[in-house]
């Protein structure tokens, strides 16, 4: 069972407490000791909350959400991606609450406790914000990667097990990345308009912009990768299916001849003829030749 941790960042011009793995118990007596809304508290202990922004009389709440390095493989919503961060803060208090351990708020802690320039908890908000934006760099990566990979292996004709379901896969991961980067835009956006000229929010929000594209680039590619795939499978069916047709087509009049001789009439000209079945025969080849010829000065064969 995890114990809950509660670490005082000093050398700050405000408060910050950082509480990990919290009960429901621990989370009542930080509501009623910092004065925080319970409901926006107790939320914190739900592990499908989304990002979000909201403002209370005293205090400003977010949930951030960050890739989960322990995820399953195949991810296919948000609480199997992702693990959530919630922040509470006004102009001199910052309370972050996480449900699991984390490095970024002690990286980010190393890093700007004693620093002159943070002189705000919105400004370690924003800094908190990039670095759970930065721990997305690595799935993203990861299906880049497959990408090259799965793009090879089709134009070179390499056979991959399962591609068409590792396609599906990697395009659902994707998905999950910019539909999250779409909902965070939202809280982004929705910071506090006194603050957004900071040069932190401006780093912030500049890091967004490129995670975003990124994240467009390699969804775009995976959609023109499927759709490749696709269209070759369906290049492959239509060529086997021609083939197939054009052979029908040619023992077509063969079965038409053989089907005119197997009729058991008494009287058939050709039946006392001596040299009949090998005339038939030849005349049979030469229908086959002219119809392959034929074929093949149209480009079907």
């Amino acid at each position: 069972m995890n114990h809950s941790t509660q670490i005082h960042y000093p050398n700050l011009p405000f408060e910050w407490i950082d509480v990990g793995t919290p009960s429901e118990e621990e989370l009542r007596e930080l509501a009623v000791r910092f004065n925080l809304p319970q409901p926006a508290v107790l939320d914190c202990l739900q592990s499908d909350h989304l990002p979000k922004f909201e403002v209370f009389e005293e205090y400003t709440f977010v949930i951030f959400r960050m890739f989960d390095e322990h995820s399953v493989h195949h991810p296919t919503n948000f609480q199997q991606l992702t693990r959530k961060l919630a922040i509470f803060f006004n102009e001199k208090f910052l309370l972050t609450i996480h449900r699991s351990h984390t490095q970024i708020i002690q990286k980010v802690a190393e890093k700007y406790c004693g620093d002159p320039l943070v002189k705000r908890p919105f400004d370690v908000v924003c800094k908190i914000n990039k670095n759970v934006m930065e721990t997305f760099q690595i799935p993203l990566k990861q299906i880049d990667k497959q990408v090259d990979v799965y793009e090879q292996s089709i134009f070179l004709k390499k056979k991959v097990p399962d591609l068409l379901q590792n396609l599906y896969r990697i395009k659902r991961k994707a998905y999950l990345i910019k539909r999250l980067n779409l909902i965070n835009k939202t809280v982004i956006e929705a910071l506090p308009h006194n603050h957004k000229k900071s040069t932190y929010y401006s780093d912030m929000y500049d890091y967004f912009v490129g995670l975003d594209s990124l994240t467009d680039e390699i969804y775009d590619s995976i959609n023109s990768l499927l759709n490749l795939y696709l269209a070759i499978s369906s290049q492959k069916t239509n060529d086997v299916m021609r083939i197939l047709t054009a052979f029908s087509a040619i023992f077509l009049p063969l079965t038409f001849v053989v089907g005119i001789y197997g009729m058991n009439f008494e009287f058939m000209p050709e039946l006392k003829f001596t040299w009949g079945y090998p005339a038939v025969m030849l005349g049979m080849l030469g229908i086959t030749l002219v119809i392959y010829q034929w074929f093949r000065r149209k480009g079907w064969m």
